[in-house]
């Protein structure tokens, strides 16, 4: 694994045929959380069954929240404590709402995804885009802003934002194979809303394999497993 720069992001690049994104394979980008260290994701490249010599990247989020996460990131800021008092009380999140710093964070990545194409140079159409909850949530809205052709979309615990921006923009990724999980008792990011965008895409004409599981805010084994086998199915 190495530590470089693409765009503006500090990201970390591993397999390939060097461990380090060397050889002609697909790609695949991983967004972490909300509070994560920026190698929080890493790990997934050595267990996710991806098709041979498939090279991943998963960049740190530009926002270091300081001494109370103990090194986590942010690709905007999020009040956890007023969101999971919200959940508590059965509110549930605007989906409509668009988050401040959710532009600033969508053109950092969308840079970094051009970095990606330009260095790594995956064939056309071998490219993943994903991420875990906040980082879920901005890949599907860069992938929503970007004109750069993907072979399939991983949304991990995510939710529905920015709502009206995206349901304008559905329409250009028709067919775009979409895989989606969440915990049924999710503590931050309630169940109701990610299977209420599940049926959206579904509608919009984007093919999602949802993965529903019996815990919280994670990613559990058989979703490791199931995101696996999805690209091994996108990539191959």
């Amino acid at each position: 694994m190495k530590l470089t720069k693409l765009g503006d992001l500090d990201a970390r690049i591993a397999g390939g045929t060097d461990r380090e994104g060397g050889g002609t394979g697909p790609v695949v980008i991983l967004l972490h959380g909300f509070g994560a260290p920026g190698d929080d994701l890493a790990p997934l490249w050595r267990t996710l069954a991806a098709p041979r010599g498939t090279r991943f990247v998963f960049p740190a989020a530009p926002i270091d929240l300081g001494p109370r996460y103990m090194g986590g990131r942010a690709w905007w800021y999020i009040d956890i404590e007023e969101r999971m008092r919200r959940a508590a009380m059965g509110e549930l999140p605007d989906p409509d709402q668009v988050p401040d710093g959710l532009v600033a964070a969508r053109t950092k990545v969308l840079a970094l995804v051009d970095e990606v194409v330009r260095t790594l140079q995956p064939a056309p159409g071998k490219l993943v885009l994903g991420g875990f909850s906040q980082g879920g949530m901005l890949a599907l809205d860069v992938a929503l802003h970007s004109p750069v052709a993907l072979a399939g979309l991983v949304v991990l615990s995510g939710t529905h934002i920015a709502g009206r921006e995206w349901a304008a923009r559905f329409e250009a990724r028709r067919g775009l194979p979409v895989f989606m999980s969440h915990g049924r008792v999710d503590e931050i990011l309630p169940f109701r809303v990610a299977e209420g965008l599940r049926g959206i895409l579904t509608a919009q004409g984007l093919p999602v394999e949802w993965v529903p599981f019996q815990g919280g805010h994670g990613i559990p084994a058989p979703v490791a497993d199931a995101v696996g086998a999805f690209l091994s199915r996108v990539l191959a």
